[in-house]
This record gives structure tokens, sequence and C-alpha cells, in this order.
């Protein structure tokens, strides 16, 4: 990423300077740096106010209650992970935090997530169990990601705020929309995970 920016503003700066317009490329520079932190402002309110409220649900233990519930969800994504294992117990919170919007606790609970699916491939190679190779993520590695990347989010904090922030009359009315593609790119994504465990359990 930062060649990739590196490479766009040198790129206009050359532009700018070989079409003689240089200046514009200065006023442009100015301009987006004030809109940058306009935004920032304007977002950090509408972030502040959800994030506080998501906090009070996870400080009232709602979260991990819910988190406690998805023993299911579990079994059927991952069926030779134990529900009642920390590794499931990690993941769930990742789910549900990534669902509520909770992103500081969906980030450790991912990587503790990861650090436990690993130590149980790894497990699985010293019991000559099936495997697979060391270096190589597991099908539950993979689910777990593409899971996680397409999760169903119930408020999409980030876009209500730019939505208010470039002066939307319903910057709420994403919500809707939002649910439904998250949904939608959920389901694919658990039809897909499970279609290709199946295909590879069938070798």
């Amino acid at each position: 990423m930062n060649y990739l920016w590196s490479g766009m503003i040198l790129t206009g700066i050359v532009f700018g300077t070989l079409t003689g317009n240089l200046e514009e490329v200065t006023k442009a520079v100015i301009s987006s740096s004030r809109e940058a932190v306009e935004l920032c402002v304007a977002v950090a309110g509408v972030i502040a106010m959800w994030t506080g409220m998501m906090k009070i649900a996870e400080t009232t233990g709602l979260v991990k209650k819910l988190a406690g519930k998805m023993g299911p969800v579990i079994r059927f994504l991952f069926p030779r992970i134990s529900p009642e294992s920390e590794t499931a117990r990690y993941l769930s919170l990742n789910f549900l935090s990534n669902v509520l919007g909770l992103g500081w606790a969906a980030t450790p609970a991912g990587l503790r997530a990861m650090e436990g699916l690993a130590k149980l491939e790894e497990e699985r190679r010293q019991t000559g169990s099936r495997c697979f190779p060391s270096g190589t993520s597991s099908n539950e590695m993979c689910t777990f990601l593409i899971i996680n990347i397409s999760s169903l989010q119930l408020i999409p904090v980030n876009m209500i705020a730019y939505r208010a922030q470039y002066g939307s009359a319903d910057p709420a009315a994403v919500v809707g929309p939002g649910i439904a593609a998250t949904l939608i790119s959920t389901v694919v994504a658990v039809v897909f995970c499970r279609g290709m465990d199946r295909k590879r359990n069938q070798k």
C-alpha cells in the first residue's frame, strides 16, 4: 500500500508539472488534507456513539452470553472442533463481535482463534490423523478467514458516518441494504466452505 499511494502521489505531481497544472495539484493537496481532517472529526463522533452502545453490551456480559449460544453454528462450520473448546469460544466471540461492530473485540479474538486452529492442526500432525502439510492453511483456517471477511453486519458504523459527513438526508438508510448484502455474502461463504470441505472429504 505504501508503494501504491507513493506512486499515485508522484504520478500526480509529475503529470501536473508536465501539463503546467502544478498549482492545481497543490490546491488539491491542501483541500484534500482539510477535508480528511473534517471527515475524521465527523466520523469520530458517530463511531463513538455506536461503539459506546456496543461497549455497554460487552461490559454487561451480553456479548459473551450470546457467544455461548453459538455452539450449533460452530459445530456446523467446524465439525472437527469441539464447541466447548477454547478455540471455539474465540471463534464465537470473533463472529459475534463482527456482527455487532465490536472491532476491538473481534481482532484479538480472531488472532487467538487462529492460534488455536494452528495448534490444533499441529496436534493432528503429531498424532498422524488426517491433516495438512506444515506451512499450509487448514480447512478450518480457510473457513474462518472467509466467514470473517464476509461477515454479516447489523450496523455499518463507518458507512453511516461517511453518509452523515457528506450530507445524506438519512445516513442510517444504508442499514437495511447493508444487512441484506452482508447476509447474502455470508450465506455464499458458508455454502462455498461447506461444499469445499465435503469435496475434500470425498477424496
